[in-house]
């Protein structure tokens, strides 16, 4: 992966977390919007799980150290939910001062521990398809915008500082950008099995995501079949891309 790519895969990245703080201090979406983008989120985060990452996974390793990477994935990710609470559209209470205070909190905690192991996530590229490392920074992104308006959104509501609110919460990518880094150049030195295995853990990763968070809050949060239709438009957006 040469410096573009590296900056193009950073670029995408970002876009989640700037679209989001930006949306959330101007003007708050609709319910609707929010629960499709989410859809769709899950979708691509699924299919390139199972029709990619899994796959490559147990060519370049075993069905073994896939299974064991899969379920390491799963728990760490588990692991942050439990002992730090993660930032979910639904969690935009209408209380201003309960929104601050919960702000505060995952901005400086939370959202900085989840979107660490999301930037590794799209480092994969570097030891596989450069083709997987953009569609896991467009998934991710894509996931990232909901959760920018419910941290720059609360905070702009309760401080009336434009400008600040938008900082704070576009400062939650560094994380990410961090995590892309370190896991890009580190991954070019550790063994095969190592490679599978870290692949697999991605995979796991966006699985958990995916049917902890984005499928069960998409679903509760509105009555609309549409947002089948955007899980399915996920899908077969990964399987289209599979033809470049």
């Amino acid at each position: 992966m040469d410096l573009n790519l590296i900056l193009t895969v950073i670029a995408i990245s970002t876009m989640g977390p700037f679209l989001g703080s930006l949306i959330g201090v101007i003007r708050y979406p609709s319910k609707r919007y929010m629960c499709n983008m989410l859809s769709f989120a899950a979708g691509v985060m699924l299919a390139i799980s199972f029709l990619e990452l899994i796959p490559e996974s147990m060519h370049i390793s075993s069905i073994w150290v896939c299974v064991a990477g899969i379920a390491f994935g799963a728990l760490v990710m588990y692991g942050l939910d439990r002992f730090i609470p993660h930032v979910h559209p639904e969690m935009c209470s209408k209380d201003p001062f309960h929104r601050l205070k919960r702000t505060a909190t995952y901005i400086l905690v939370g959202i900085f521990l989840h979107n660490f192991p999301e930037g590794m996530a799209m480092a994969i590229g570097g030891v596989t398809e450069i083709r997987l490392s953009l569609i896991i920074a467009i998934a991710i992104a894509i996931h990232d915008i909901p959760e920018g308006i419910c941290t720059s959104a609360p905070y702009f509501h309760v401080t009336r500082k434009r400008l600040k609110s938008f900082l704070v919460s576009f400062s939650t990518a560094i994380p990410t950008i961090a995590g892309f880094v370190l896991a890009y150049f580190m991954y070019q030195f550790i063994p095969l099995w190592a490679v599978g295995f870290v692949i697999a853990a991605t995979a796991g990763l966006m699985i958990f995501i995916s049917s902890d968070e984005l499928i069960p809050i998409s679903s509760s949060l509105t009555t609309s079949h549409t947002t089948i239709f955007s899980f399915l438009a996920g899908i077969l957006f990964v399987i289209l891309l599979g033809l470049l």
